[in-house]
């Protein structure tokens, strides 16, 4: 359970103790993730995408709750392009594939780009920016069916097998118990 707080308290959008937002601006996220990344923020949403080698994947939160954003349409826009984000149930965020939206968004140097979000009566413009390097940009990406776990976080496949481990300790506990005990006084 702790390996899972730990993964959660650095997830995007994540709220410290005093509710303050922990991706904002001055804050950085180390790790071993070079991939060109955005933020954008409203009074309704809020989002973190990174630039993969195969697609431009978003996470998007409600940003009074952190609640995830859940199969809304969204659309990006930079420059005259225009791509269509899906959105991939089994890790909750929204992806665009469009070849050419990519190669635009790996070229080097800035790139504003729009982000329109449409989650049930909510609507909002989302404004960011991402700054690539190049060729050598998104190397790092990850595909959704991928052949080591389809995508699932190593946590959650640790917390899994805990919870496997503490069902069967606590069976076999629980049917040692049932047995009926041997003797415990000598002969008389």
């Amino acid at each position: 359970m702790l390996l899972l707080g730990a993964s959660a308290w650095a997830s995007p959008g994540a709220h410290g103790p005093n509710g303050e937002h922990l991706d904002a601006p001055g804050q950085t996220v180390s790790g071993g993730n070079s991939a060109p990344r955005m933020e954008a923020k409203s009074e309704t949403f809020e989002l973190v995408g990174h630039l993969r080698e195969d697609e431009l994947s978003m996470l998007i939160n409600r940003f009074e709750t952190n609640e995830p954003v859940l199969d809304a349409k969204v659309e990006v826009e930079s420059g005259a392009l225009k791509a269509i984000a899906k959105f991939h149930s089994d890790l909750g965020d929204y992806a665009v594939d469009d070849a050419a939206f990519l190669k635009a968004l790996k070229a080097p140097g800035e790139h504003a780009v729009v982000i329109t979000v449409l989650a049930g009566a909510d609507a909002d413009l989302l404004d960011a920016t991402i700054k690539s390097e190049g060729a050598a940009a998104g190397s790092h990406g990850h595909s959704h069916d991928d052949e080591h776990g389809h995508g699932v976080p190593l946590t959650v496949w640790l917390a899994l097998a805990l919870l496997a481990a503490g069902a069967v300790i606590y069976f076999l506990n629980r049917h040692a118990g049932s047995r009926p005990g041997l003797p415990t006084g000598g002969a008389q």
